[in-house]
């Protein structure tokens, strides 16, 4: 993450955009609430959670993050003013974690692929695959007849990549689509636009979390239990069900998101209201890490999927990692970059699901 971070921070330069047209990235930073255990129905789990939290700090100073930091409740109140910190027992924050511009990820990725030669083919999903005498995939053949040829193919459809895995004849990857929904809250009187958009990320105390989506908008999201639904259609990844739709009553998931952030962030009580609900899917691993490296059962297949909501934000990351495993032609169990030697384990094709990743939100 940290090299992501550093990457993202230069994607004007390394992409060559035009001045002002590659600010990827909003380092507002992480803000993660711990509920005071003496407050908390549960106190052994507001406890466990302070206490892991702790720990992971320690964690991150130690591999090189070093200006992320333990917040006791007054710090709290003295640096937030969008917190109460009456019912915390304190809180995380690091000033260098942010959250990206997707739109401007992908379209200035887009024109620089095409200045560099290559060809983008948009709307031609993979029907089959072709294969060799010994039953390794050569081609990949589109809806609309187009068969391309490669000697490697790289897999970065995520939520999609089971089902495409199959088609091309892959050993099969543990990844589950799980349905995922955003809110969109407008602002209030509480807080100014400037306000607004200076908020860092945060998180309460049970995981729900905001941030700013622009001077006038927070984005919601909180995770709730969801059935895998593997067999999902396109359409699927719009489709919002009653429940979770911000203009059906008063008891739907967008208005408890709502009410959760307001205990922890009282001026959110007085915004206008739910303006929006979208939806997706997340590619869910058994412990949330991605799958970096070779298929099994196809030589030439690729994979970097099953990123559990933190695919863009690996994204520099992954496209390293890739591409050293492309160009050595094997899965690779360490990758060194800026002089650091980087564990691959916990993100091999086939591992044993054992370092589940710390920070699900």
């Amino acid at each position: 993450m940290r090299y992501s971070v550093n990457e993202y921070q230069n994607f004007e330069e390394r992409f060559r955009c035009e001045p002002g047209q590659g600010d990827a990235l909003v380092q507002n930073g992480y803000l993660f609430l711990y509920g005071d255990p003496s407050r908390a129905e549960d106190a052994l789990k507001a406890k466990k959670a302070w206490d892991v939290a702790r720990a992971n700090v320690a964690m991150q100073q130690a591999a090189g993050l070093r200006d992320v930091e333990l917040l006791h409740p007054a710090a709290i109140a003295e640096r937030f003013d969008h917190v109460d910190n009456s019912a915390l027992i304190g809180a995380t924050f690091c000033p260098s974690d942010g959250f990206l511009h997707p739109d401007v990820v992908y379209m200035e990725g887009f024109r620089r692929i095409e200045e560099l030669g290559g060809v983008l083919h948009q709307y031609k999903p993979v029907t089959e695959g072709r294969f060799d005498s010994r039953g390794q995939l050569d081609a990949v053949m589109t809806s609309d007849g187009d068969c391309f040829e490669a000697d490697l193919f790289v897999d970065c459809t995520n939520a999609w990549s089971p089902r495409l895995t199959e088609l091309l004849g892959g050993a099969p990857l543990p990844i589950e689509p799980l349905k995922r929904y955003l809110y969109f809250l407008q602002r209030g009187p509480s807080l100014s636009g400037t306000q607004l958009k200076a908020m860092p990320m945060t998180i309460s105390p049970n995981r729900a979390y905001c941030r700013p989506e622009n001077a006038e908008q927070l984005m919601l999201g909180w995770a709730h239990h969801a059935d895998s639904q593997g067999d999902f259609d396109w359409e699927d990844q719009d489709v919002i069900e009653p429940e979770f739709f911000h203009k059906s009553g008063l008891e739907n998931y967008g208005m408890q998101l709502w009410m959760e952030l307001a205990e922890s962030m009282p001026p959110l009580m007085e915004f206008s209201g739910l303006r929006a609900t979208t939806a997706g899917f997340y590619a869910v691993t058994p412990d949330h890490n991605p799958f970096l490296g070779y298929n099994l059962h196809q030589e030439r297949l690729l994979h970097a999927v099953g990123f559990s909501g933190h695919g863009a934000m690996m994204g520099p990351f992954t496209a390293a990692a890739v591409a050293e495993m492309a160009l050595r032609g094997e899965t690779l169990r360490s990758v060194t970059l800026e002089g650091v030697e980087i564990d691959l384990d916990a993100l091999r094709v086939g591992r044993t699901f054992s370092h589940g990743e710390g920070m699900v939100i």
